[in-house]
This record gives structure tokens, sequence and C-alpha cells, in this order.
């Protein structure tokens, strides 16, 4: 399997979610699965299927964490020399050459990406249009309304 790149924010994240299923959410499952269990006759009980699927959501889902987490490839990009390229982790603000108007993203892993915070995945479209450019640069990217110019006003290292 390939590296996942992820930024130190989003493999704390990662962490954070992994030991709260592990300590909280798996003990609470197991408890209530125990409780619907002392109801009697499980096939028609409710409360203890909920909970069995609740338990296999978790678990896929603390399976899934470790295995991005074993092949995570942490980038902090304020450890990195600003050369003013865009890379992994980078801030970029754009400039639109149509509209004048400016919007900024962060280029994150796919776990990280929060659209309405501006994080965007270095798969989306965008990202990729950018990954490699400079600043002053021109890049179009290909929306579902169509083309979009951008110049590449201001690329940070935070």
């Amino acid at each position: 399997m390939q590296k996942i790149p992820m930024t130190v924010a989003g493999e704390k994240a990662l962490r954070e979610e992994l030991e709260r299923l592990k300590k909280d959410d798996r003990p609470r499952i197991i408890k209530a699965i125990q409780e619907a269990r002392e109801h009697g006759d499980l096939k028609e009980n409710a409360e203890y299927h909920a909970a069995r699927e609740q338990q296999g959501f978790i678990e896929g889902r603390i399976q899934d964490i470790e295995s991005k987490l074993a092949f995570a490839q942490v980038v902090d990009v304020t450890k990195l020399p600003n050369n003013g390229k865009v890379i992994f982790g980078t801030t970029v603000t754009l400039l639109n050459t149509d509209t004048e108007e400016t919007v900024t993203y962060k280029l994150v892993g796919e776990d990280e990406a929060v659209v309405r915070e501006n994080k965007i995945s270095v798969g989306s479209p965008i990202a990729r249009a950018l990954i490699g450019k400079s600043e002053g640069d021109v890049v179009v990217v290909q929306v579902p309304s169509g083309a979009v110019e951008y110049e590449i006003d201001l690329v940070e290292y935070i």
C-alpha cells in the first residue's frame, strides 16, 4: 500500500478519534450489547441489533484509522523552507482572474478535507492543478461550470 499524506493536525485528529473509539465508544457499546442480551429473545430485540450494528461500525472505523496511521506520511510544512511552490500542506491564496475575488485554501489529506473551512483534499481538481506551481503562476481549473482561471497570489507554509 502506498503512503497516505496527512498534515500534523490531521494525524493528531485521527489519533484522538482512535483513542475515543477505543476508550469511550467501544466499552459503551459492549455494555449496551450486554444489557440488551439480558432483555431476552435476541431475534425480536431491536436494542440488541442496533448496538451490534453500531459495534460493527466502530470496529470498522478503528481498523480504518489504524491502517491510515500505519501508512501515514506526515508532512509538516512549517519545517520546510518556503520557496513559493505549492506542495501538500501549504495554504494558497488564489485570485480569480475574471472576478478579482480571492480565496484561500489549505491543501490537506482526504480525511482532513472540510470545504466550509477551505481545507481541500490534495486529490481535488483545484489542488491537482496547483501542486508544483509557484506564486505568480496562472492555473486553469476545470470545475463543473467550466474553466476558472486563478493566479497564485500567495503560498504560505503555515
